[in-house]
């Protein structure tokens, strides 16, 4: 059996995982209270709210979310409401992409 043909068995133990500040805070490497702001500023938001931050639940989007908010925030110096907006359009590029995806595909279907 070459490495092509080796099959990958991956077993998810929770179908949709959920963070704790604390954990997201650990696994993005930063302080609460950016997290705090970021939610404040709307630029992520708990899939679980709560008037107590610290009961608060994130999922796997958020977290890469945080990470875009970083890199934005360390490599282009953007304040919290640049970030807020400058992910807002990113998002809306990403959607228009996928859009223009799915009528290239249909397209190629009434053609082909």
């Amino acid at each position: 059996m070459t490495d092509k043909d080796r099959i990958l068995s991956v077993e998810l133990v929770e179908s949709n995982p959920t963070f704790t500040l604390r954990e997201v805070c650990e696994r993005g490497d930063c302080h609460a209270e950016f997290v705090i702001k970021l939610v404040n500023y709307g630029v992520i938001a708990p899939v679980e709210e709560s008037l107590e931050e610290l009961q608060w639940r994130f999922d796997f989007q958020t977290l890469a979310r945080l990470g875009k908010a970083q890199r934005l925030q360390r490599d282009l110096k953007m304040n919290l409401p640049g970030l807020a907006m400058s992910l807002e359009l990113l998002d809306e590029v990403q959607e228009m992409r996928r859009e223009v995806d799915r009528l290239n595909q249909q397209l190629r279907h009434f053609l082909g």
